[in-house]
């Protein structure tokens, strides 16, 4: 920026919008964060029904380096405001055929685990994790906490161009399957392409660097859920001075910085768009100015859609860990379902394998006594045209309904939890059409755009605006990423612009 604004109005009271608002009003600038939902929390919402309260988004907290280096730009800490429960094991993993597996952090456990499934694998997972934390790093200091504004940090690594070619051209399917053999083992390390919203034979191999996260740093569970984040950051943004409007919807972005609700025109010095993207540049910005879809950078894949399905169930569930994932032996057909198209052997046009969570395993305050919480995700395509759930509009839509009903047998019969359906008081469900309508997610989208390689650092885009000069962007659908660690990051990458710091890595602490 050429000067310092005095004044910024924040589009968004997600993950991203909260951050960002904090940090320009601790910079001493006027900052305005409007909503149109009537609460804060974005996709990282919460709802209570029944006695349950279930999180309606993200549910692993992951990445703890980045919170805590985001409360340390205000002096904080994060264990003083999250309470925060180590998870053993991390997760369980039902596979189609053979024993649940229990995966536990630490690269020793982890090692020892994998020799057991495929004798000689762990001394290569070793090697393996020994790579995902340089890889860790290397972004870390070079490529998420940037505006890519200077080249400096390139010439820093340029004796690893040739690895880094690798990391970016080869699959993250390909890499793994080099590797090991059990399908079990290649799932394990090839899941957190789900977290990137992308397909795994579509995702680069620099990601092999999100197993750090998993199996090095470890598991977290925050008390009260992501809701508590949410709750953090909302008092964090309202401590520094951030100003909130809620059920307040923008209309358009007018230029010179003015934001157009409700036929009322608010001007200010800097807007800050952290709502979805693509609805920006399409839809808020005047036409002349729309240029989303003929920038070569303008992503061209929305990335997951999910069926999320929330069920409140009387008695314990004792087959299901903190965090669990159901896998299909033969995943390729699920990725190609969800993000190629319809595929024979999956009649919903859903993925067979997904991820189950029961936060009442670690939290009793998410469910009556005597009951469970559990929180299912299924992938599906990013395709509004799958229907919306029940939680907002009464009624599911047919095909959100069977893959819902689809999902519950399946943990029953894959989980052996017996009579699951039978013991259900509550249950709710949202589709791709709820993202659309609530958060105005491109195409429905849960998470945002797939991290392919055309969508990854530099080529995931600016967060800035290349018609109109005070307009940033924040978010997931911007860079660094998808995930609320990278929300985090992405509000200081918009406080670095606004500085005019063209460094790469994060910025010293307070």
């Amino acid at each position: 920026m050429t000067a310092q604004p005095k004044s910024a109005i924040v589009i968004g009271a997600g993950v991203a919008g909260m951050a960002t608002a904090a940090l320009l009003a601790r910079e001493g600038i006027q900052t305005t964060v409007v909503e149109k939902l009537p609460t804060y929390g974005g996709r990282a919402g919460n709802e209570t029904v029944g006695g349950f309260r279930f999180d309606t988004g993200p549910s692993w907290y992951l990445m703890p380096d980045a919170f805590d280096h985001f409360s340390s730009l205000f002096g904080k800490r994060t264990e003083d405001v999250l309470d925060l429960q180590p998870l053993t094991p991390a997760y369980r993993l039902f596979p189609e055929t053979g024993e649940p597996i229990d995966v536990r952090s630490g690269r020793d456990n982890a090692a020892k685990l994998f020799d057991e499934l495929e004798p000689g694998a762990g001394a290569k997972l070793l090697q393996y994790l020994d790579s995902a934390e340089e890889t860790y790093n290397l972004a870390l200091e070079n490529f998420l906490y940037t505006n890519f504004r200077s080249l400096k940090p390139l010439a820093r690594i340029r004796g690893q161009y040739a690895r880094l070619a690798r990391y970016l051209t080869e699959p993250l399917d390909s890499f793994v399957a080099r590797r090991f053999t059990d399908t079990r083992l290649r799932q394990m390390l090839t899941y957190p392409s789900v977290f990137l919203s992308s397909h795994p034979s579509r995702t680069p191999s620099m990601y092999h660097l999100l197993s750090h996260t998993d199996l090095t740093q470890g598991v977290q569970y925050p008390m009260g859920g992501f809701a508590a984040v949410m709750d953090a950051l909302y008092a964090l943004a309202v401590e520094q001075g951030a100003a909130f409007r809620f059920s307040a919807e923008v209309a358009a972005i007018e230029d010179g910085g003015v934001v157009l609700i409700d036929g009322q025109r608010l001007p200010a010095d800097l807007v800050i768009s952290a709502a979805d993207l693509h609805h920006t540049e399409t839809h808020l910005l005047p036409k002349n100015k729309r240029t989303y879809k003929e920038s070569w950078f303008a992503p061209r894949d929305p990335g997951l859609g999910t069926v999320l399905v929330m069920l409140g169930v009387e008695g314990e569930i004792p087959e299901l860990a903190h965090h669990n994932f159901v896998f299909s032996e033969d995943w390729a057909d699920d990725f190609d379902a969800v993000f190629d198209g319809p595929v024979a052997s999956r009649p919903l046009g859903a993925s067979e394998s997904i991820y189950v969570s029961k936060p009442s395993a670690t939290d009793p305050g998410v469910a009556p006594a005597g009951h469970e919480n559990l929180f299912v995700l299924v992938p599906v395509p990013a395709d509004p045209a799958i229907g919306h759930g029940d939680m907002y509009r009464g009624e599911a839509s047919e095909q959100v309904r069977r893959i819902a009903e689809a999902a519950v047998a399946q943990i029953a019969q894959r989980c052996g939890v017996e009579g699951l359906d039978r013991r259900i008081v509550v249950k709710q469900t949202l589709g791709p059409s709820d993202f659309a309508e609530r958060y105005h997610a491109w195409s429905g989208g849960s998470l945002g755009p797939a991290h392919t390689l055309r969508q990854s650092a530099f080529l995931r885009g600016s967060n800035r605006s290349r018609k109109m000069d005070n307009l940033l962007y924040a978010g997931a659908t911007t860079t660094p990423g998808v995930g609320v660690p990278m929300c985090l990051i992405s509000a200081e990458n918009v406080l670095k612009r606004v500085r005019g710091d063209k460094t790469s890595g994060p910025l010293e602490p307070c």
